[in-house]
């Protein structure tokens, strides 16, 4: 017999929320389109943020929304426990969006667009990416501004900083790192520990 996603009466089918989520700032736009069970929390998808854009989780993180900020609970930044909400719940129709920042210092804004909410495929893990757009930032390099810095001088080999950057991202020329580069398969490779398959064949 066929699988199908009908389920018993009551019972809400599983949904999958396909987001497109993009550094803001970043010129030409740095983006991954993911989908993602749409039960998930906030704090599950912050985890699926990092492993997707390749962050290291070194730094503290928020989404915000109109119903409030989520993260790690913190009276003194009015911000509630992201482990409290899931995504349905804070962004649950096409079109809705809300803000993602990692690193206070950088400020790493990310914005979060629902494309579509649509049945979970069966068979399929999810979270999977379908899609991106150039690589992501180094840590600590000063936010979007200080990024676009760090291009000048990598892309500048007699620039005074040209070694001290090469030395301090680790790296023994500057074409080790490709501003350009997306790698689909690497990046549900980083993916695959957090995914599950929600319906069973």
């Amino acid at each position: 017999m066929a699988s199908s996603n009908i389920v018993p009466s009551g019972r809400k089918p599983v949904t999958v929320h396909r987001i497109k989520v993009t550094l803001a700032g970043s010129r030409p736009p740095i983006w991954r389109r993911l989908e993602v069970p749409s039960e998930i929390t906030l704090r599950a998808l912050h985890d699926i943020l990092q492993a997707a854009f390749g962050w290291k989780n070194y730094h503290m993180w928020v989404f915000e929304s109109p119903q409030g900020r989520y993260g790690v609970a913190d009276r003194e930044l009015q911000t509630a426990g992201a482990a409290t909400r899931r995504l349905d719940q804070i962004a649950a129709e096409p079109g809705d969006r809300l803000g993602y920042t990692y690193d206070f210092g950088d400020d790493w804004e990310h914005v979060i667009l629902v494309e579509a909410v649509t049945p979970a495929e069966p068979g399929v893990a999810y979270p999977r990416c379908l899609a991106g757009r150039r690589a992501c930032p180094p840590e600590d390099c000063g936010g979007i501004w200080g990024y676009d810095y760090l291009m000048e001088i990598l892309a500048d080999p007699e620039h005074e900083e040209h070694e001290d950057r090469l030395e301090w991202l680790g790296l023994d020329s500057a074409d080790q790192f490709d501003p350009t580069a997306f790698d689909l398969d690497q990046t549900n490779t980083a993916l695959s520990p957090l995914a599950s398959v929600v319906i069973k064949d």
